[in-house]
């Protein structure tokens, strides 16, 4: 099994669709781990979090709104996403804990603009606040930054139905660098699923639409490997892939 380093900011792919007899490339599935990197920011208050935020690499926002999803977990995580867990457990800010929770940076057309939003939802929080909130020193909100990387396991299928045996059997790491990962990849933001389904044409429109359907954010990865499997199921087994 080879690896390959994945850049913070992967390339798009190219959608084309296949032009016609043209030979269309087996689909390969890759599996990833998204590495932990330490970047010496740190928060102890509300108005620290802010400042770093506007600061802080993208790659920061990506890992702690999406990394969890690697991490293994005991119990049921209360907040998706890092900053709403810190801003409820360290500065016992309930409120501002569930306006972060509800971001979905799915409904977002970058890091960039999530950045803004999340820094928007800080600032309001503050005006509404007539004192600072102070995390104790071991619960400082530490700014961690992620990598990808990457890694060939040497299978691939060469049609849409074979993915259907396939999906159910793939790693954690394979279904987040897929269908989420992949949409950082994607110049429209879909997963690796959908761009090779385009390379055949319509006759799989109705797959690729319920695989859009699909939020990650809010499923556990296992959960999601689950829906996209049904939604195979549900349009392979149709006996029409027309669209």
């Amino acid at each position: 099994m080879t690896a390959e380093k994945q850049s913070m900011a992967p390339e798009k792919q190219n959608m084309a669709p296949a032009k016609k007899n043209e030979h269309i490339e087996p689909f390969a599935i890759r599996d990833c781990i998204l590495v932990a990197i330490a970047t010496g920011k740190r928060a102890e208050t509300l108005k620290d979090l802010r400042d770093n935020l506007l600061e802080c690499p993208a790659a920061c926002l990506y890992y702690h709104f999406w990394g969890g999803l690697l991490h293994t977990r005991f119990e049921e995580a209360e907040y998706n996403n890092d900053f709403a867990s810190w801003a409820w457990h360290a500065l016992h800010d309930r409120v501002l804990g569930e306006r972060l929770a509800v971001l979905d940076p799915t409904a977002f057309e970058g890091l960039e603009e999530l950045r803004r939003e999340l820094v928007d939802v800080i600032e309001q929080r503050l005006d509404e606040h007539e004192y600072l909130l102070w995390a104790p020193p071991d619960q400082q909100f530490q700014f961690v930054q992620s990598q990808t990387f990457v890694f060939d396991t040497g299978r691939s299928v060469a049609r849409p139905e074979e993915l259907l045996t396939v999906i159910p059997q793939l790693s954690a790491g394979s279904i987040f660098f897929h269908f989420i990962e992949a949409r950082q990849r994607s110049p429209v933001g879909t997963s690796d699923f959908q761009v090779w389904l385009t390379r055949f044409g319509p006759q799989y429109k109705s797959l690729r639409q319920a695989l859009g359907d699909i939020d990650p954010y809010f499923s556990s990865l296992p959960e999601l490997r689950r829906r996209i499997t049904a939604a195979f199921e549900v349009c392979l087994g149709e006996g029409s892939h027309a669209g």
